[in-house]
């Protein structure tokens, strides 16, 4: 076999630079007239090696070497075939009526009690129950939420279609499959995923629904004792993903160095948390510990000059050179609601207990908080400013009831309610035109102290604030500097005299 291996590689070399592979035509110059059958399947399990990916027709092509194109649509819903395949597994572990009787009640109690437990900051542990529930209820925010995380690397042209990737800690797999669907037809994927829990067992029967240009394996142990050589030959990977574990290990910053030295030399790590705020200020402060020069908290007893530099890509900014961010960083994005899948409603429905208020459930809610490092010294904003022109953060003191010109990055949606912040409603949707006072944190990566841009007269000339995305980076023009003592921050008022321009 590993003679007929190495000729099937050898044709395949050849060929495909000079027209489509077919399994048919190489079987017939291997020695001892292999069956086509065999022959695809070699091809298949070379491919990830040979850079080629299987066309509709069963021939096989080199991967295209053109970026990944920017997604364009908001997403809408879980998709129906993941929806089926997660329904199927839990009708083979709990019978076809999953939701009712027994089986239900004891999902609905699992995820009552991994919600509080989570609430409370105590430990989880993911027995079959468990990941069963976490899958009902997180596996659609998670495939939506890496989607519009990837976003920020498909718009500079930094996603390629040929991908090596480790999932670390990949759970019930919803970042994957966001992650497959973000991905061309004509894209082939390396996939390893990490994940010693019982929740290996969701992601399995959800892989089952990838296409053919995904090689995935999943390896059943934990972020501390993997290998980055157990996965690729070189130990090195394009992508790198942590979504939604590091506030879960020992030692998170330790952890995270330790797979963004497996990064390619321009591969991304993408790490992700939910957008409460335990969760997502223990991210932000991750990456702040990971950052060269950066005093961030949490950092873990480890000599950083052995590892490899890192750059903050976003979607944090850092306008001044030589400055960090030592605020609270508090800062999460907030996207539109997906349709209710069916697992979810067919649980909520069946519940009759008094306990149970309708929608309890559901999850459909996309916010999350992200991080996107590299080691190339790439960054998705790339300016340096002048305090010659621009006002920094680090230094609002002394500009407090001062107008003041400054660029900042927008990272919340609106936080106001009726112009007042407050964390209660830091999950709300904002923006809108009955919004009377719309409030949004905004950064220089400068800052030690909060600070938000609050609107209380909006004009043609500052509306940009209003319209930008979350991570946009903005101008604004004889803004009024003032100091917020019951929020200890600053805000930042935008009125009649305030222009805001939009900068790409």
């Amino acid at each position: 076999m590993t003679d007929r291996r190495e000729a099937v590689r050898q044709n395949a070399l050849y060929l495909q630079h000079v027209r489509p592979i077919d399994p048919e035509e190489i079987a017939e110059y291997v020695e001892g007239q292999a069956h086509p059958a065999v022959v695809r399947q070699l091809l298949r399990e070379e491919a990830p090696d040979l850079g080629l990916i299987e066309r509709d027709d069963g021939t096989f092509v080199p991967v295209s070497d053109e970026p990944v194109p920017q997604r364009t649509d908001a997403i809408r819903e879980f998709p129906p075939r993941y929806v089926r395949r997660l329904d199927d597994w839990l009708a083979e572990r709990y019978g076809p009526n999953w939701h009712e009787g027994a089986s239900g009640d004891l999902l609905r109690s699992t995820l009552r009690r991994t919600k509080a437990q989570y609430l409370e900051g105590g430990p989880v542990t993911y027995d079959e129950d468990v990941a069963a529930s976490y899958a009902i209820y997180h596996l659609p925010g998670y495939y939506a939420a890496i989607q519009y995380a990837l976003d920020d690397l498909a718009e500079r042209g930094l996603f390629e279609r040929h991908l090596r990737v480790l999932d670390v800690g990949a759970g019930v797999g919803g970042p994957a499959l966001g992650l497959f669907d973000y991905l061309p037809d004509d894209a082939l994927i390396e996939y390893h995923a990490v994940e010693p829990s019982a929740a290996a067992d969701v992601l399995d029967a959800m892989l089952e629904e990838t296409g053919r240009n995904v090689h995935a394996t999943v390896h059943r142990t934990t972020a501390e004792d993997f290998e980055p050589t157990d996965g690729t030959d070189d130990g090195t990977y394009d992508l790198v993903l942590a979504c939604n574990v590091l506030s879960e290990l020992d030692e998170p910053v330790a952890v995270a160095r330790r797979y963004i030295d497996a990064l390619a030399e321009d591969g991304s790590l993408l790490a992700m948390a939910p957008a409460d705020r335990e969760t997502a200020i223990g991210l932000r402060e991750i990456e702040r510990a990971l950052e060269d020069g950066s005093s961030g908290g949490r950092a873990d007893d480890i000599d950083a000059d052995e590892h490899r530099s890192v750059t903050v890509y976003g979607p944090m900014v850092r306008l001044w050179p030589g400055e960090h961010p030592t605020d609270r960083g508090w800062s999460f994005d907030v996207r539109p609601d997906l349709a209710v899948p069916s697992v979810q409603s067919r649980l909520d429905d069946a519940a009759d207990d008094p306990d149970h208020a309708p929608g309890e459930f559901e999850n459909v809610d996309v916010q999350f908080a992200y991080s996107i490092l590299r080691t190339d010294g790439t960054r998705h904003t790339d300016v340096s400013l002048d305090t010659g022109q621009w006002a920094k953060m680090a230094e609002m003191d002394r500009h407090v009831s001062n107008r003041i010109d400054l660029v900042a990055a927008k990272v919340s949606r609106s936080l106001s309610e009726g112009g007042a912040l407050s964390e209660e409603n830091a999950t709300q949707r904002g923006g809108q035109a009955d919004d009377p006072n719309p409030l949004f944190k905004i950064t220089d990566g400068s800052e030690s102290r909060d600070h938000y841009a609050v609107v209380t007269k909006e004009t043609a000339l500052n509306r940009p604030l209003i319209e930008a995305d979350y991570g946009d980076l903005l101008a604004f023009e004889s803004v009024l500097a003032l100091w917020n003592d019951d929020e200890a921050a600053y805000n930042l008022v935008v009125d009649e005299e305030t222009i805001v321009d939009p900068l790409a």
